[in-house]
């Protein structure tokens, strides 16, 4: 009877403890605003940190982030050094530079952190006010390549001082790391940070992975998770979606996507509607979505095949105008298609 006794309570004692545990698994949610759009952070809690204080680190982060990377910050330091300025880089500026040229090299020129000056010419960035004119080509071109930009003693040398750079195509990914390490620091081990439509995880909410939506690459599809194409298990990993379908103008009958081919000159034009990309950082999966937009369906498909270590799922149309998708292998068992209209 005594040993039943002890079991008994054994069995009660760790029932109680699971139950206090479960009561700790509860997750808190900030969200505001940052780098022109929305960002949304879950994190498992159990009540060690207050969200309003987080909050406002956090903002303090994008804050700080913003004074060295936003061009549309006339007092950033990216500003400055567009100005031609003398002031030293900070951690930001030398971090996104080496991975924003990491994946140029790796991506043949296909993502250009210094396609500034052809953004705003057709009509994108801070200043936007198409402009555009094939005559002035060869001369805004002589501005453009990641090659012809170096760092020297914490300053940025540009080959040509009328050269801008501009680092959007890869700043919210970026960005997602910045927070994804300071959350790691605080001892987080299960959190979602999106930010942008950008996204970084650790661990999961329910035990199997975030749950990740891809929306429909929609004309005027503006609204994140209105309308989805595909939802996306992901753990440990980053996820980075780059369209057509949100930010672009017609004139005279001719759609101008904002993805500008650094090679051409000219918005790219091919059939690929959306690319998602995942990878280890989400620096990384930003910065090759945006280079899967440019190089196109089939040239996609040979990188990423070359690339092993990235999962992607790719949306275009056919000949009919009718959607097609295409996934890696190992993604597809992660992945659930919504094919209904």
């Amino acid at each position: 009877m005594k040993t039943i006794k002890q079991a008994s309570l054994l069995v009660c004692i760790c029932i109680v403890f699971i139950s206090c545990r479960q009561k700790q698994l509860t997750f808190d949610r900030i969200s505001g605003y940052a780098q022109g759009s929305t960002y949304n952070i879950i994190f498992e809690n159990g009540k060690k940190i207050d969200p309003a204080e987080l909050k406002n680190k956090v903002d303090k982060i994008f804050h700080d982030f913003d004074k060295s990377l936003s061009v549309y910050d006339d007092s950033s330091l990216i500003s400055k050094v567009n100005r031609n300025e003398d002031i030293v880089l900070d951690t930001f500026f030398l971090e996104i530079l080496k991975r924003s040229n990491g994946i140029s090299a790796e991506t043949s020129g296909a993502f250009d952190i210094t396609v500034g000056p052809l953004v705003r010419a057709w009509g994108f960035g801070p200043d936007a006010h198409k402009n555009f004119d094939v005559s002035r080509l060869d001369s805004i071109m002589a501005l453009i390549g990641y090659e012809k930009i170096l760092v020297k003693d914490g300053h940025l040398i540009k080959k040509n001082p009328a050269m801008n750079i501009d680092v959007n195509a890869i700043a919210q990914g970026y960005s997602a790391d910045v927070l994804y390490r300071y959350f790691s620091s605080l001892g987080l081990r299960n959190f979602l940070i999106e930010i942008g439509g950008e996204v970084r995880v650790r661990g999961a909410k329910n035990g199997d992975g975030w749950t990740i939506g891809i929306d429909k690459p929609e004309d005027n599809n503006d609204t994140p998770g209105a309308k989805l194409k595909a939802v996306i298990k992901l753990k440990d990993k980053a996820l980075a979606t780059s369209g057509s379908y949100r930010k672009f103008y017609i004139e005279n009958g001719v759609k101008y996507s904002h993805e500008i081919d650094p090679k051409t000159g000219y918005p790219a034009k091919n059939n690929l509607l959306s690319v998602s990309i995942i990878a280890d950082e989400c620096s990384t999966a930003d910065g090759l979505a945006t280079a899967c937009m440019v190089m196109g369906v089939e040239k996609t498909k040979k990188f990423i095949k070359n690339h092993t270590e990235l999962e992607a799922y790719l949306i275009y149309s056919n000949e009919k105008g009718d959607y097609e998708t295409w996934a890696t292998k190992r993604l597809s068992k992660n992945l659930k298609e919504n094919n209904s209209d």
